[in-house]
């Protein structure tokens, strides 16, 4: 009885032995190019704006009112490729912040009075009076 279990038995257990894979994977070690390098810092640095937006309170506060929680936002964002890192940053940079408008009015009002001084010397009009008048 042992006889006619065995080798059916052992032939399975050879062929399986031969099915095995037994080759060593090398390492491989090669120079890494430098855009490489900077690319992965670069993201990494992206992550970290996208980051430190979303750790903002006013932040923190429109995304409770339309039911995102904040630890949900950050595992989102460890989740997204770089890719889509990168063009959630072109979409934060577009979107008006409360700094740049105030920096946007008082370019706009330095513009507006270097243009009226220019328009005053000239004699194109009076607006300014410390402005010296040749008539």
């Amino acid at each position: 009885m042992l006889k006619i279990v065995i080798r059916p038995v052992s032939l399975l257990l050879v062929f399986s032995f031969l099915m095995l894979n037994f080759s060593v994977q090398t390492a491989q070690a090669r120079m890494i190019d430098t855009s490489t390098v900077i690319s992965t810092q670069e993201d990494a640095a992206d992550r970290e704006r996208v980051v430190t937006f979303l750790e903002r309170e006013d932040v923190k506060q429109v995304m409770l009112q339309h039911g995102v929680e904040a630890v949900e936002a950050q595992q989102r964002v460890a989740s997204l490729s770089d890719s889509e890192i990168e063009q959630l940053l072109s979409q934060i940079d577009r979107l008006p912040a409360g700094g740049d408008a105030v920096s946007s009015i008082v370019g706009a009002a330095v513009f507006i009075f270097i243009v009226l001084l220019i328009t005053d010397l000239l004699g194109l009009t009076h607006v300014f009076s410390f402005v010296n008048r040749s008539n």
